[in-house]
């Protein structure tokens, strides 16, 4: 079954094609509902009516390119259940394509996600997140940002990213967000709320 590319704020702007409807079966997907409340509350998922703009994902196994990642057009401000997160088993980027065990469509930014775990095997949590107080901390931290600004949940995005992604735990995306990477999910998260901690340190 598959869905067409939505061009709407907040939708996918690639073409998901459902492996199955099954939603994760992971423990660990508690704790990744825990950082999207952690998140919200600290309002690095900002919300854009009902929905929450971010997106929180974890490897399934070591070594592989199958994730677990918040689902497209999700509120983050109640408890979440299962069914709102998506399981992405593999990615088509040249042709758009996602392919998914699920109910939704995976967040607009999983060929990110997994463009980054493809790259990346020593990460093993992506969290994407918006903060306006990171963004204007680039020069006083020396963070790594992408050269240019590209629309949300497209290929342009996902290849600026990786243009400067090298070896970095940090990366700001040009006039959009970041993304925290880490060895877990702790660590991805602990990363974004440190980083944000120092930006609003003086001097």
């Amino acid at each position: 079954m598959e869905t067409p590319a939505r061009e709407i704020h907040g939708g996918v702007k690639f073409r998901t094609e459902f492996l199955s409807a099954a939603a994760p079966a992971d423990a660990r997907l508690e704790e990744l509902k825990a950082w999207c409340a952690e998140f919200h509350k600290r309002n690095f998922a900002p919300p854009y009516g009902e929905f929450s703009q971010g997106n929180l994902s974890f490897r399934i196994r070591p070594g592989g390119d199958a994730f677990v990642i918040s689902g497209s057009q999700v509120g983050w401000k109640d408890r979440l259940t299962d069914d709102k997160f998506v399981t992405v088993q593999n990615c088509d980027l040249q042709n758009g394509i996602v392919y998914a065990n699920g109910t939704r469509d995976p967040s607009s930014e999983s060929m990110l996600h997994f463009a980054i775990y493809r790259a990346r095997k020593d990460v093993q949590a992506v969290f994407h997140g918006h903060s306006r107080e990171i963004l204007l901390c680039v020069n006083k931290l020396n963070l790594s940002e992408t050269r240019e600004k590209a629309p949300y949940g497209s290929i342009e995005l996902v290849r600026s990213v990786m243009e400067v992604l090298g070896d970095a735990d940090f990366v700001l995306i040009r006039k959009h967000g970041f993304v925290s990477l880490g060895a877990t999910m702790k660590e991805a998260g602990e990363r974004a709320i440190e980083t944000h901690r120092l930006c609003l340190q003086d001097g």
